[in-house]
């Protein structure tokens, strides 16, 4: 082998391993040669990392096969991730849960859309089943994240490709029409390696009206282009077509709970993605340039506005953007210096129109919805441009004043732009009319006139970590960050019921403050023989939250500031092997989450929450999984799992609960001939009765049904 060829090959293993080392990190909560990526945005061990890190290994995604984001982030301790019908989810990591733009969602180190047009339902643009692991960093992120990373920063892995041609293929069926078909190869020659997969996915959905489709695929290229530099290229795409399912009232959730009230609700999604990352690194430095596109594209029916502001609309953003870095690294105290800059230009549009709805009760009590499409047309109520742009540099430093301390310690600027032209009335500000007489009618919406809004902050980070041992370490992390609010939340406020209360929303949207965050957490990491543990503790205030607030009297829903919030809780993540071939992961949160002051108008009157427990905010969020893994099994295993989720508060002013839920899950998967693998996975094991979510109020409480007892099996072989 010449040596050119022989560097090249060096180069892209060192690419490889920089990048993706973490998607097959060990299962366990903690291995102290763990490596992760996430922090600092190239590889670095765990123990010598400020923060309470939760990881999902690519090995873990391809035995558990998902059929929802949910069934292998849960695994994370303090993670609770819901289903909102087809792939569409809420989240909560050290918050209640919430479609609210408090999390940021990367793939392979880049955020999938920009702070502007925060997605909830982000992990659905990813191709998780076909994923290289997923890292979830919980609390404010570093310096070198900004707005969005206040909850938590979620990163989707690559899977990197094989070292020689390889080629597998996965059919799967299930109850409820339960369909998937999963593509996946790639191959390697000499300084070249690649990997394609494709996920296309069809489902009825078990309740009515609830089917979705799924087409998604990723293709990654490696390229190293002289013994110290390399390139990364990832291209995603998917696309995803689903219907809504609305809540239930307490008497449809227990004789009814396959009923959708709302048929007509649905969402098309279409994303893609292009990146190249340039990497160059020497004995002591690495320059990392990474230069991206985004395009994304939604049309929906939105299901939970249909009770008081039914409208449909089609939104757009296309991004251009980098993200780079220079990382120095110095002999004395294994001193490391990074700084960098990121920059997002992101366009985007909002066609919005109101429509009209028919509703009527049925004979469970609740309210059915019909579309008035034929009798009623649209009336165009929102249609503006507005651009996102942010510019953002940063410096992280970390020192090792002894061989066991690490200090680290961050400092981000960011600095973001809206600029807004609103299309209606050559871009002044007026109230529009929805559409007139069917439910619910002569609502008004405001318009600000076409406008720049900015907001800028600057986020310090410091932290340590201390070796104790060669199996025992802490840390201890001080941050802060914050959250600017979302096109959505500025430009388009809530309905009004005359045009000056709608004007008067509008021009109070422009005046939402950025959230602000201030976080304190220690923990530690260790091994004791084969039992791994990791336990972290965390207090976090929040400043100027901003809520979804639902007025119970007038059932309009505003973005509001909630003054100050507060969150508190315990983490604890622990793997036991028991037996020969049988072991137990567990994963374990205990929180609280109150509203310290918040002081709200509900039908006109002051009302103080202040000291309330905030909504869908369980207390205890708990995961286990007993594992047996015989060798006679070749590879494969049998796994249980019991996933418990605690009682919450429906509502703010704490006046309903839901009792919460514990649901049992099977999985079970076998190899046999040449390449070949027999699996299958019982979902609700015992066919527990369920909400997936629930809200209102004690004496109007709302449920959307969780899933029954679902199972599918799957045939694999590989070559």
């Amino acid at each position: 082998m010449s040596m050119k060829k022989h560097g090249s090959c060096f180069a892209l293993s060192l690419l490889a391993v920089a990048l993706n080392q973490a998607a097959y990190a060990a299962e366990e909560p903690q291995l102290m040669g763990e490596v992760v990526v996430t922090g600092t945005r190239e590889a670095e061990k765990k123990s010598e990392t400020a923060a309470t890190v939760g990881s999902v290994k690519g090995s873990t995604i391809l035995k558990a096969r998902p059929t929802h984001p949910s069934q292998v982030m849960s695994q994370v301790s303090g993670v609770w991730v819901s289903n909102l019908s087809g792939e569409g989810h809420s989240t909560s990591i050290r918050q209640p849960l919430t479609t609210g733009a408090v999390y940021l969602y990367l793939e392979d180190g880049i955020p999938t859309r920009s702070t502007g047009f925060f997605n909830h339902n982000a992990l659905y643009e990813i191709n998780i089943p076909q994923s290289g692991g997923i890292e979830v960093s919980k609390g404010p992120g570093s310096a070198l994240y900004g707005s969005d990373a206040i909850g938590g920063t979620i990163n989707v892995l690559t899977r990197t490709p094989p070292k020689q041609a390889e080629f597998d293929l996965t059919g799967e069926a299930g109850t409820y029409g339960w369909k998937r078909l999963l593509v996946s190869g790639g191959n390697a020659k000499n300084a070249d390696a690649w990997r394609a997969s494709l996920n296309l996915t069809s489902t009825e959905g078990w309740h009515d009206n609830s089917g979705y489709d799924r087409q998604a695929g990723t293709f990654r290229w490696d390229r190293a282009i002289s013994d110290d530099a390399a390139l990364k290229t990832v291209l995603s795409v998917s696309k995803v077509s689903q219907q809504h399912v609305g809540n239930l009232t307490t008497r449809e959730f227990d004789n009814t709970p396959r009923a959708n009230n709302i048929p007509f609700s649905y969402r098309k999604v279409d994303a893609f993605r292009l990146s190249t990352d340039y990497q160059k690194e020497t004995a002591h430095s690495l320059l990392s340039i990474t230069p991206y596109i985004r395009d994304n594209r939604m049309e929906i029916i939105p299901s939970w506005t249909v009770s008081y502001d039914p409208n449909y609309y089609v939104t757009k953003n296309q991004s251009l953007g980098f993200l780079s870095k220079y990382r120095h690294d110095f002999d004395k105290m294994r001193a490391r210096v990074i700084v960098g800059l990121d920059f997002d230009y992101s366009p985007g549009s909002r066609d919005e129109s109101s429509i009209s709805l028919t509703k009527v009760t049925n004979a469970q009590g609740g309210t059915t919805y019909t579309l008035n499409s034929a009798a009623v047309a649209p009336v165009q109520i929102y249609n503006y441009d507005v651009t996102y742009r942010g510019i953002s540099p940063y410096v992280h430093g970390e020192i090792s004043p002894t061989d066991n301390l690490r200090l680290t310690a961050g400092l981000r600027y960011d600095d973001m732009q809206y600029d807004y032209v609103n299309k209606f009335n050559n871009g002044t500000a007026a109230a529009t009319r929805g559409v007139l007489g069917a439910f619910p009618a002569n609502g008004w919406f405001g318009h600000v006139a076409s406008t720049k809004i900015g907001y800028n902050h600057l986020s310090p980070k410091l932290g340590a970590t201390y070796s104790f041992s060669d199996n025992l370490n802490g840390f201890v992390n001080l941050s802060n960050s914050f959250r600017s609010p979302s096109e959505g939340q500025v430009f388009r406020p809530s309905r009004g019921s005359t045009a000056l209360a709608a004007q008067a929303s509008a021009i109070a949207a422009l005046n939402l403050k950025p959230v602000t965050v201030d976080n304190i957490e220690t923990g530690i990491r260790g091994r004791t023989g084969e039992v791994s543990y990791e336990v972290s503790v965390y207090h976090m205030t929040k400043k100027d939250d901003i809520v979804s607030y639902r007025d119970p009297v007038t059932t309009q829903t505003t973005s509001v500031n909630a003054g100050k919030t507060l969150h508190r809780g315990i983490e604890i993540g622990a793997g036991v092997p028991v037996v020969k071939d049988w072991r137990v992961d567990t994963s374990l949160s205990y929180a609280k989450h109150t509203y310290e002051a918040w002081l709200v108008a509900v039908g006109g009157v002051n009302v103080n929450y202040s000291g309330k427990e905030m909504e869908t905010a369980p207390r205890v969020i708990a995961n286990t999984r007993l594992t047996y893994s015989p060798g006679y099994m070749n590879g494969g295993q049998m796994q249980l799992e019991w996933f418990k989720l605690g009682r919450y508060w429906l509502d703010a002013a704490n006046t309903g609960t839901y009792s919460g839920h514990d649901i049992f899950n099977l999985r079970a998967s076998y190899p046999f001939g040449k390449g070949l693998e027999v699996y299958g996975n019982l979902n609700n094991l015992f066919d527990k009765h369920y909400a997936e979510t629930a809200s209102g109020t004690a004496a109007l409480p709302t449920f959307n049904a969780g899933l029954p007892q679902t199972m599918f099996v799957g045939l694999q072989a590989k070559w």
